[in-house]
């Protein structure tokens, strides 16, 4: 009888972190051609697909026997998920690829702020610090859309052209986005104590899928007209960060805590960045370097904080 072969969950989790970490890499690559909401439609669906026949097969029994309130937070759980990906795709056409993803990783933040009027839990006060930290390195990456360091001196726009300029109102869908996936993350907190992963995860992309699907129909955007490269990235989209990132991810919390995994997904905005300025040839600024630090600094603290006082979870919502 042959042995299971045995996966380091340090190897696995930097795989995970590799695989999620290309996201926007493939993003900024199928914009080149398709607009920001239909790569988003795109990598929902394909990834609602290609989970599908294995639920329905394997669950159609506990999806027929879910209540129909417990559906009404799933169908919330999914516009706040396509909205999530409406907003952040659409920031990566307007400011830089390391402003984007460590804005948006201040999901965690919006959850613990927001879980004591919505689940009734209480909030750690490190929480706050975590919070301080975060903001503050908030308004340093926001600076970036404002000011330039030429030498020693650092020259900055009006105040007034700033709420105008591209990188300001991509900074702020990428924030946008974060709210959305806090939402998404609260509503999956609850409902996933009485669902199974495979299919939470199927019916939330469904939903998310028909949300985005919508909203190209009503932006009077086309699914067709694009080459097959275009959907060769959106295609790699949803298989390797949507599908294979955060199920190698889930995984491993068979043997890790929530609080390490969670932490562990830091590692994301990191690899990230370090891609784009491989693969894209985009070089942080001084500013976005030193925002993003204090950004996930800020969220290592309150997500230790945050989950040392939860229960063990059998996975994380994805």
């Amino acid at each position: 009888m042959k042995k299971a072969i045995e996966v380091s969950p340090i190897l696995g989790l930097c795989f995970g972190i590799l695989a999620v970490s290309t996201a926007s890499i493939f993003i900024r690559f199928a914009q080149g051609q398709a607009p920001s909401l239909v790569i988003a439609a795109g990598r929902l669906s394909i990834a609602t697909l290609l989970i599908a026949p294995f639920v329905l097969i394997r669950s159609w029994g506990e999806i027929k026997s879910i209540p129909r309130s417990t559906f009404g937070l799933l169908i919330l759980a999914g516009i706040f998920l396509g909205l999530h990906f409406a907003t952040w795709i659409t920031s990566l056409e307007f400011t830089s690829v390391a402003s984007s993803v460590v804005l948006v990783a201040t999901a965690p933040l919006w959850v613990a702020l927001l879980s004591p009027v919505f689940l009734k839990e209480k909030i750690n006060k490190i929480v706050f610090l975590g919070l301080f930290f975060s903001l503050v390195g908030s308004v340093i990456v926001g600076l970036n859309s404002a000011c330039n360091f030429s030498g020693e001196k650092m020259s900055c726009i009006s105040f007034e052209s700033l709420f105008g300029g591209r990188l300001f109102i991509g900074n702020l869908l990428a924030l946008a986005g974060a709210l959305f996936s806090g939402g998404y993350l609260i509503i999956g907190r609850k409902v996933r104590i009485n669902l199974s992963l495979p299919v939470y995860t199927f019916l939330v992309y469904g939903f998310a899928a028909l949300v985005l699907i919508i909203l190209v129909f009503l932006s009077g955007t086309s699914f067709t007209g694009y080459s097959p490269s275009t959907w060769i990235w959106i295609v790699l989209l949803a298989i390797v960060p949507q599908l294979l990132g955060h199920s190698t991810f889930n995984y491993f919390l068979k043997s890790l805590s929530v609080a390490f995994v969670s932490i562990a997904l830091l590692g994301e905005p990191i690899g990230t960045v370090i891609l784009a300025f491989l693969i894209l040839k985009e070089s942080p600024s001084m500013l976005e370097i030193g925002g993003g630090l204090l950004i996930l600094f800020g969220i290592f603290v309150a997500s230790r904080a945050n989950y040392q006082k939860q229960p063990k979870q059998e996975s994380l919502p994805v």
